[in-house]
């Protein structure tokens, strides 16, 4: 892959440069892990029903995820269904069950038939004292005890340390290790519960753990300063193998990493292939929109439905010219990429003669030179006093009032 693919995306070549790229530790596969079946409900105001998750985990499994975090089995008996009826698909996806250190949520998990999960245990020391009240020794042998039960039982172990990204960097580092020697551990998840990272941090305590433990690191970064995506990016780049993400980016406060922008980012800036079907975003995401009673911002990168199109002149007369030749010079991405409909022109305050020719013809309707001056001239007066662009029977009555005065004077 490099920096400009016909008919997929168009890029700063700078990105591919070598001086660049010779910076990069990326894993030899990276896998997406998405959350939005329990990290996403976590959105107060969120609930899915046993045949939601159904419904969204087969279509995360038609997207390429490869792994779904279905819920917490301890947290509903509607949950723990749920994860059951996931399992029983036998879906490409493997299918992970979120835990408390507990060897009972262990049990459980096991009995619903996933094939791996996470163990929570938080990971700073200063909530472990003043949130949960408990002392470091407490934590560590309810995690050694846990993560043995799971790993007994045939699962595979992500040890989550919840707030570990505010942990000190020695507290976390013997933290992990006296549970990886006491229990065991198959895969460490660096968790950014409040998107505390910047992505020089993140950078940083990834290298820590690398330099100390041989199991791959995934991440888990919040978007509270709008910046998850950046900060997962940053730590694949050091060799994190699994990001976690969530569908439309929803979860607890700011969200969560979003799923779309990653994985087309992975794709188009880094030249790094993940397997997700790219074409298919916008069908999840309007999904999970609907069941979730989320929307979705119209500019939401990547799956905002206001992404592809222009009211200001100047761009509209650009993609006139570009869109069948090379529809690149005007797009970051080709827009069938992410499976969206081609770009509009829309009409208001800002359009010029080409959003008139481009309404005039969509509409079946017809002006001379003069017209169509004089139309532009009445389509901005009533955009400005409307606050807003216009629709088609606003642009209609607009026409006829033209060809109306044009008829009275002569």
């Amino acid at each position: 892959m490099g920096y400009r693919e016909d008919g997929k995306w168009w890029v700063s070549p700078a990105n591919y440069e070598a001086e660049v790229t010779k910076t990069f530790s990326f894993a030899p596969k990276i896998e997406i892990l998405d959350t939005t079946l329990r990290d996403g409900e976590q959105q107060p105001g969120i609930i899915f029903t046993k045949e939601d998750k159904v419904a969204i985990a087969k279509k995360l499994d038609e997207v390429g995820v490869h792994r779904i975090e279905a819920g917490t089995p301890a947290g509903s008996q509607e949950d723990a269904d749920a994860i059951k009826a996931i399992c029983d698909l036998g879906l490409k996806s493997k299918i992970f069950a979120f835990c408390r250190a507990m060897p009972k949520d262990m049990e459980l998990a096991k009995s619903l038939g996933v094939d791996g999960v996470l163990c929570e245990m938080i990971g700073s020391e200063q909530m472990l004292r003043y949130g949960k009240r408990w002392t470091p020794e407490q934590a560590i042998a309810a995690c050694i005890e846990a993560t043995q039960a799971a790993h007994e039982l045939g699962m595979f172990v992500t040890f989550f340390p919840a707030d570990g990204s505010r942990a000190e960097m020695n507290y976390l580092l013997d933290f992990v290790q006296e549970v990886a020697e006491g229990g065991h551990i198959d895969s460490l998840a660096l968790v950014d519960t409040f998107g505390t990272f910047s992505p020089e941090g993140a950078v940083y305590m990834l290298k820590k753990l690398k330099e100390r433990f041989s199991f791959p690191i995934e991440a888990h970064f919040h978007s509270d300063y709008d910046i998850g995506v950046a900060t997962t990016l940053a730590a694949l780049k050091e060799g994190a193998s699994v990001a976690h993400v969530t569908v439309n980016g929803l979860g607890e406060r700011a969200g969560s990493c979003p799923l779309e922008p990653l994985a087309l980012s992975l794709e188009a800036l880094y030249g790094q292939s993940t397997g997700i079907v790219l074409n298919k975003l916008t069908e999840l995401s309007k999904l999970v929109e609907k069941l979730s009673r989320f929307p979705v911002p119209p500019i939401k990168p990547v799956v905002g439905n206001k992404l592809f199109g222009w009211e200001t002149g100047l761009p509209s007369s650009l993609w006139t010219n570009a869109k069948t030749e090379n529809p690149l010079i005007m797009l970051p991405y080709h827009y069938s990429l992410t499976g969206r409909d081609e770009p509009v022109l829309y009409i208001g305050k800002k359009s010029g003669k080409d959003n008139i020719k481009y309404w005039l013809a969509k509409t079946g309707l017809s002006l001379d030179d003069e017209g169509e001056k004089t139309l532009l001239q009445k389509v901005k007066e009533l955009s400005i006093s409307l606050k807003r662009d216009l629709d088609e029977d606003e642009f209609r009555g607009l026409v006829s009032r033209v060809k109306e005065e044009n008829a009275c004077s002569q």
